[in-house]
């Protein structure tokens, strides 16, 4: 028989089943013959550079990868050179937000608004009525900034000037803007329990006006817990008096793409550590990844996988060994035909790869679990289990192995039984468990590895033979 393995079944010490997503391993559907969808390794973090710091952010202008590491404004060539453009300032702790115009580069770092272009350098928007600078945006001409109370324009004909008469606000509910998006050229107002759409209706004093029938119910936790994922508005966030969730938004309406599992996992962080988590979007080959990156892992919403196969399809992504660390590729930039990264904790510049599965030249672990094998309360005998997989992708010199174990209750496990994957070239080996006990009444299956076995897996095979009591 065929058990799923596109991701699994848990339970915990309180009356729960849980679904248990994989980790470091990306679901793919995909009808083979074999199975309507596989799971690949995630894609590996290769470093070719170094900068000055931490990255806080990066961004594609006209065909050069910039980015702030510590405090400097840096460019990044394709070999990994990073350039030393300026200082916008700290904490170098905290992220940045970019946006560009036609002729200048727009950086808000530390509450500051700074500028970029070859001509003029790097300059700092001075003028006192611009205030605290949480988020910019460029739209219909303008620079526009959010001080949490305020929308602000920089004037048309000078962006290093604000006129105090042009000031807006989102009225919609009396929540603080916590961060400002463009998307079909007009402005979402991201608030924290209400979204507000404005449209360029121009005039002499602020040239936006709020679209009344775009409204959405729902806000923003932090200020980079939102970004543009497949024509939509997708965020980290709640309405009044409702529980964190992931939501898309677009036409007044807030689509909630978080299941169960991910809204139990966002409730083991305060509301101050959410407001900290970065969203960000990735349109790869056939996936159209929304990353959430929390302090601890990145879980993954796959949204084109979710629409082929008919539910959510999330994984999760960790740089460690063993249980959860924080994913360490932040900042993701198309740039020189590859995805360049920043490193959360060096001064590291790399790439994504999807030869290898290391993080910065370190081994990180895989797991995924199965579905409960029921028998209709009847007991069984496991003789055989057997992943249908692609070997022989190994690197060179290396033989890995992988394991597998089992719970009858969802809590506690059996002893990891492990085999070898092969050598590299070895594409023929199969992947085969013999005498895997029994079960009474339910089982559920797992699997574990690390990148030094680079292995897909389309289908996991049993040969059970069922008791009748």
């Amino acid at each position: 028989m065929q058990i799923p393995i596109l991701n699994g079944i848990y339970t915990d010490n309180g009356p729960d089943l849980r679904t248990s997503y994989p980790v470091n391993m990306v679901p793919v559907p995909k009808n083979s013959g074999i199975s309507s969808g596989f799971l690949r390794p995630g894609d590996g973090i290769v470093a070719n550079g170094s900068g000055p710091g931490v990255d806080r952010g990066g961004i594609n202008w006209n065909g050069t990868c910039y980015r702030v590491m510590d405090t400097k404004l840096v460019t990044v060539g394709n070999d990994g050179t990073v350039t030393v453009l300026g200082d916008v300032g700290g904490p170098v702790n905290t992220l940045v937000t970019m946006d560009y115009s036609f002729d200048r580069l727009a950086i808000a770092s530390g509450g500051r608004l700074y500028y970029w272009n070859n001509t003029i350098g790097l300059v700092q928007v001075t003028d006192p009525d611009l205030g605290l600078v949480l988020d910019v945006v460029w739209v219909d001409g303008y620079f526009m900034t959010t001080d949490g109370e305020n929308l602000i324009v920089t004037d048309l004909t000078d962006p290093l000037q604000v006129n105090p008469f042009r000031y807006g606000s989102s009225e919609v509910d009396p929540d603080p803007v916590v961060a400002l998006l463009k998307l079909r050229n007009e402005v979402y107002a991201l608030n924290r329990n209400t979204i507000e759409v404005f449209d360029n209706v121009g005039g002499d004093f602020f040239p936006f006006a709020p679209i009344s029938g775009a409204q959405v119910q729902k806000g923003v936790i932090g200020t980079f817990g939102c970004c543009i994922f497949m024509e939509q508005v997708a965020f980290l966030g709640s309405g009044r008096n409702e529980q964190p969730s992931i939501y898309m938004g677009a036409n007044a309406t807030a689509t909630k793409i978080s299941t169960q599992e991910i809204d139990d996992l966002l409730m083991n962080y305060t509301e101050v550590q959410l407001a900290t988590v970065k969203l960000e979007a990735r349109n790869d080959k056939s996936h159209q990844h929304l990353y959430i990156h929390l302090p601890d892992r990145t879980l993954v919403y796959d949204g084109a996988a979710s629409q082929e196969l008919g539910e959510m399809v999330w994984f999760t992504l960790t740089t460690t060994t063993s249980g959860f660390a924080q994913y360490r590729a932040r900042n993701l930039v198309w740039a020189y035909d590859k995805w360049l990264v920043g490193d959360p904790q060096s001064s590291n510049i790399g790439y994504l790869v999807d030869t290898i599965g290391t993080h910065w030249g370190q081994t990180v672990r895989w797991e995924f679990g199965t579905m409960i094998v029921y028998n209709e309360g009847n007991g069984a005998i496991f003789h055989e289990l057997e992943l249908v997989s692609l070997t022989g992708r190994v690197a060179l010199g290396i033989n890995p192995v992988i394991s597998t174990s089992y719970s009858l209750d969802g809590l506690s496990w059996s002893q990891d039984r492990a085999i070898s994957v092969g050598t590299t070239g070895n594409t023929q080996k199969r992947l085969a468990w013999f005498q895997q006990g029994h079960m009474r009444n339910w089982r559920i299956q797992r699997f574990r590895g690390d990148s030094d076995s680079h292995i897909s897996f389309a289908r996991l095979e049993a040969q059970i033979e069922g008791l009748a009591y």
